[in-house]
């Protein structure tokens, strides 16, 4: 059975829901999932006045979780245009595991939202995927088998570099059920690709 990781950041818990969603696919592919969050870095008072979701289930992660498992998705609101401070806080951490070759070979892949259509999902997923690229992971997208992402009949997140959603620019807006489908297809790829891997 593959262990996979679901990593996160979100700010708002429109990336935590995606993580969710992502996890049930792989859990559906056979796999164990652990979801967990890395540590938030603006002060409580701050997050509290900006109305932060500081109420997630999910565990805090540590650098060194990381290399207990076969395949790792990371996810994270993008900020202008890449990945959150928060999550690339966390990963640069992560030199001791880069210098020993700790993830290399392993599953990585990358989720997010931004507020607009076209608010650099796409770089920021690439902000991710760089990072995992570094690692030594190899990489699952989304493609085009989830063909939700295709759709102009209404608006929706994904791309090939991996599943997204969007906020919209107060937040309000809530990850769809094409945008969690998405999700939930990259997990079960995920888990799938890891078990031919490593099972």
């Amino acid at each position: 059975m593959a262990k996979v990781l679901v990593l996160y950041y979100s700010a708002y818990g429109h990336i935590e829901k995606m993580a969710e969603a992502l996890a049930e696919g792989a859990r559906a592919a056979g796999a164990h999932v652990d979801i967990k969050r890395v540590p938030e870095t603006v002060p409580e008072e701050v997050a509290r006045k900006s109305h932060y979701k500081l109420d997630q289930k999910a565990e805090v992660a540590k650098v060194a979780d990381l290399e207990n498992y076969d395949a790792i998705v990371v996810g994270t609101g993008t900020r202008f245009g890449r990945m959150s401070s928060q999550m690339a806080a966390f990963l640069d951490q992560a030199g001791g595991l880069w210098a020993r070759g700790a993830l290399n070979g392993k599953v990585g892949a990358a989720f997010s939202s931004t507020g607009t259509q076209h608010g650099g999902q796409e770089t920021t997923l690439f902000s991710i995927i760089t990072n995992l690229l570094h690692f030594g992971m190899i990489i699952v997208g989304l493609p085009y088998s989830h063909q939700g992402q295709m759709s102009v009949a209404e608006i929706v997140g994904g791309a090939p570099y991996g599943a997204t959603t969007i906020a919209g620019g107060d937040g309000a807006r809530q990850p769809t059920a094409i945008d969690l489908a998405g999700a939930r297809h990259q997990g079960e790829l995920v888990a799938k690709t890891a078990a031919k891997i490593f099972g």
